[in-house]
């Protein structure tokens, strides 16, 4: 374990918040107080745009980092970490400004790519991870640049590190959240580049998990505190995610839940198995990767029911695990690829006058927990295992009920993550090498409980098909 002088300071780039928090560099464990939020709006149009205001992103970022220092807590600093949102781009011009605004993994625009019949999408699966979808940037730069004439391109944790240290770089993290990295040789896929029409000088440069920059002169003024600190580059949020809640190595599944939700494992990218076509696989470091699958309802279905449904309970107080009779098939974000449901597909089965509140969003609860059950089980076959199950994230921390119907429906023990900031956790953990402990509750399946949802789960197979099948129409 490799351990780092003082504390750290972890600036987690979100897609509903950013945030300055202080860890502890011993288990990267957050010290009580010492964070800072700066709520974030992505602005929504009827053309599938979801988009962020880079400069009031930035400026709300450093906002927390002045707020951190009034208060006292930026000393004793022995490193500054990142973890940020993966998927998101910028167009800029010649002279480095922005052209875009931060275009999110939400943005549903870009053009349709037509490659015939001699581009094989299976091969390009297994050497990037990613497939030729809206989501990554061999989709995305081929629009951008029939919309105007970008010199380069950039994501929002890069230009985020150019802020504050003048480097334009990226990760091997950050980079395969792009679908533009080969995995196994950690660096731009000449098919990928192609695809998008560009170069990979036109891209951030790629540096190792053990660089570090430091603060530029007008920062470590600001904060007198941050001179001479060393700042690592960051590392994309799921991965980040899955190492702060304890799950890093192949004998683990985590299962996170903030805005969306992932299920995913960390493991050696050499002689990693042989990748699904349903699955994605990124990068954590220059050493692991991880594979997984994500999911667009998650916690940002929680708020939105409970805001809609004007409950006065985050919770569906009364309401048995697997026990509604309603059936919420959660699309309404759409899926991830491989698939191709779109946004605005939510279904619900089954209501009756004699429903309530509660009971849609237990129903809705259940739904997502049954889609992260179907990743789960691919996860469980891949590496040819029970996998053990950690649950973290701000959605985990915030429901019991919730994390009793991830356990009742994956049929197995789950250990929760006893912190709620686990993106942050996570890419201290990455850049200075621990290996945090989950640290939380242990769940076991109430066997009543498991039943119900068995039972329900046929029902609800059936059920998404159909779903499936009415969004194709």
């Amino acid at each position: 374990m490799t351990k780092t002088d003082g504390r750290v300071l972890a600036l987690d780039l979100g897609t509903s918040s950013a945030r300055a928090l202080v860890l502890s560099a011993e288990d990267a464990s957050p010290l009580a107080g010492a964070l800072a939020r700066h709520k974030i709006s992505p602005a929504y149009g009827s053309d599938g745009s979801a988009t962020l205001d880079l400069h009031a992103y930035v400026e709300g970022l450093l906002g927390c980092l002045d707020e951190l220092q009034q208060n006292g807590h930026l000393s004793d600093i022995g490193a500054i970490v990142l973890s940020s949102q993966w998927h998101s781009i910028v167009a800029l011009n010649n002279k480095s400004a922005a052209l875009t605004p931060v275009i999110t993994w939400a943005d549903t625009r870009s053009v349709h790519l037509d490659l015939g019949s001699s581009f094989d999408e299976h091969a390009f699966h297994a050497r990037t991870g990613s497939w030729l979808h809206r989501l990554y940037w061999p989709r995305r730069i081929p629009w951008l640049l029939s919309e105007g004439s970008p010199s380069a391109f950039a994501g929002l944790p890069d230009l985020v590190l150019e802020r504050l240290t003048g480097e334009r770089v990226t990760s091997v993290s950050i980079a395969s959240g792009t679908g533009t990295l080969d995995l196994a040789g950690g660096s731009y896929d000449d098919e990928a580049l192609e695809i998008a029409g560009v170069k990979a000088d036109q891209l951030p440069p790629i540096v190792p998990t053990g660089w570090t920059a430091t603060l530029s002169a007008e920062y470590e003024r600001r904060w007198p505190g941050l001179v001479d600190v060393p700042v690592h580059p960051p590392t994309g949020d799921g991965a980040a995610s899955n190492v702060g809640s304890g799950g890093y190595d192949e004998s683990t599944a985590a299962v996170t839940v903030g805005t969306s939700a992932a299920v995913r494992v960390v493991h050696p990218i050499d002689d990693a198995p042989e990748l699904p076509w349903e699955l994605w696989r990124y990068r954590v470091d220059d050493q692991r990767a991880v594979t997984g699958m994500a999911f667009s309802a998650a916690g940002n279905l929680h708020a939105w029911l409970t805001g809609v449904l004007q409950l006065e309970s985050d919770e569906p107080t009364g309401v048995e695990i697997g026990a509604s009779r309603a059936i919420a098939i959660p699309f309404m974000a759409g899926t991830r690829p491989p698939a191709t449901v779109p946004s605005g597909s939510g279904v619900y089965f089954g209501l009756s006058f004699d429903d309530d509140a509660a009971d849609l969003l237990a129903a809705s609860l259940q739904g997502a927990s049954l889609e992260i059950d179907r990743g789960l089980r691919m996860l469980d076959s891949l590496f040819g295992r029970q996998l053990d199950v950690v649950l973290g994230g701000g959605g985990i921390d915030a429901s019991e009920w919730w994390r009793r119907s991830l356990t009742a429906t994956f049929a197995r023990p789950t250990t929760v993550c006893a912190e709620a900031e686990v993106g942050a956790r996570g890419a201290a953990a990455v850049a200075l090498n621990l290996s945090p402990a989950p640290g939380g509750e242990h769940l076991t399946p109430v066997d009543d409980e498991v039943e119900r949802v068995a039972a329900l789960r046929t029902r609800y197979e059936a059920l998404r098909e159909l779903a499936v099948q009415a969004s194709a129409v």
